[in-house]
């Protein structure tokens, strides 16, 4: 008999999705919009805010890419304009740039939080310069806050301020992390959120923009809306998408924000499970947080697979978790080395292609029951 699937980060309801989810049909608010779009939006902005120093704003959306695209649109993004993007990521970071038809340069990772490195960032942008290339043809600075670990942001602004270039936060994977006390998704121009199956909270599928600029907020509405201008008749003067979220995931999502911290405060415990496990372990180092001022929410557990001191390496404990049906996978694969932008120009030494060539992320969900550590620990045991 083959063991239930156990996954690398499956949804994970708590008590009061269902009610949410009952009202918008009772009340037959199925289309997009309604009342529960308002009320998460609103919980999201509170949570964000909360001991944060800041005073975000928030539009619920379809995905965090969309979010991404739109802040690219509003900040005017063109063909033949350049965006800095960290290369150790997913490609949902990458693609809204695309979409509008810019160049991506990619960046490397630092090795302590894995996330964009602050000398390679200036390295980029000083070679720009140095090509005599308006600096105002870098319209973007896009770090990424990697498996809900905090960048360092306080290098990237100053970087950022000193030549004037917007930041655009993915945070996608991070709800729920601090950087010195604040919010991931509270630093940059823009931020943007996933609440995709697989995230901390989910909504099915679904994200948001976050900006401290209300204006931001209001124009990317406006523009997920199909861009409909205030006439009786419809009538277009910008191009829009249709971006909105409905009210039926934002009633999930509603729910899934009570249950926000507990969630955060199950992926650490998850987190430091796998470390007892690998305590007196050799070869096998994880994503740390380098001092007090990074607060993970530890989205996912990754750790790096050294072969020459574990005798084994990443492929060989994933394809064994696989075979006794447990979904482990690489870190992602650095963008700079995906076929689609072969060529592209990436600044760094490499750590992101040697993170990945070891890196493995392990099962993480909030809903891991003892039963299914045990399972996992029983393969991982053969190993070490």
């Amino acid at each position: 008999m083959i063991n239930p699937k156990i996954w690398l980060s499956s949804p994970h309801m708590g008590e009061n999705e269902q009610k949410f989810v009952s009202e918008a049909f009772n009340t037959n608010w199925l289309a997009p919009l309604g009342p529960h779009v308002n009320g998460f939006e609103e919980d999201i902005a509170e949570y964000l805010n909360k001991n944060s120093n800041s005073n975000v704003s928030v539009a619920a959306l379809t995905s965090g890419t969309a979010a991404l695209h739109l802040a690219m649109v509003m900040l005017n993004v063109q063909s033949g304009d350049t965006v800095l993007v960290q290369s150790f990521t997913f490609c949902g970071t990458t693609n809204p740039a695309v979409y509008q038809g810019a160049n991506l340069v990619f960046i490397d990772s630092e090795r302590e939080t894995w996330n964009m490195c602050p000398e390679a960032l200036q390295e980029a942008i000083q070679h720009h310069i140095a090509q005599g290339k308006s600096i105002s043809k870098i319209k973007a600075i896009v770090p990424v806050h990697l498996y809900g670990m905090p960048a360092k942001m306080t290098e990237i602004q100053a970087i950022a301020d000193q030549f004037n270039i917007p930041i655009i936060e993915d945070a996608a994977e991070a709800l729920g992390s601090l950087y010195k006390g604040r919010a991931c998704g509270t630093f940059g121009k823009m931020a943007a959120l996933s609440f995709n199956g697989n995230k901390i909270i989910t909504t099915s599928g679904g994200g948001a923009l976050v900006a401290a600029d209300k204006a931001f907020i209001e124009m990317a509405k406006f523009l997920s809306t199909q861009a409909r201008d205030p006439e009786v008749h419809y009538q277009h003067s910008h191009i829009g998408y249709n971006y909105r979220m409905s009210n039926v995931l934002a009633g999930i999502g509603r729910g899934q924000m009570e249950v926000l911290e507990k969630r955060v405060e199950q992926r650490r415990k998850n987190n430091m499970r796998y470390r007892e496990f690998f305590r007196e372990k050799r070869g096998v180092s994880f994503q740390n947080e380098p001092t007090a001022d990074f607060y993970s929410n530890y989205w996912l557990t990754a750790v790096i697979v050294n072969p020459e001191v574990s005798g084994t390496n990443r492929d060989e404990i994933r394809i064994a978790l696989e075979n006794k049906n447990i979904e482990a996978r690489p870190l992602w694969k650095p963008m700079h080395l995906q076929p689609i932008f072969k060529g592209a120009k990436f600044y760094g030494s490499g750590n992101c292609v040697k993170l990945f060539d070891n890196g493995l992320c392990l099962p993480s969900g909030s809903n891991l029951t003892e039963s299914e550590f045990g399972r996992i620990f029983d393969v991982l045991s053969s190993f070490f």
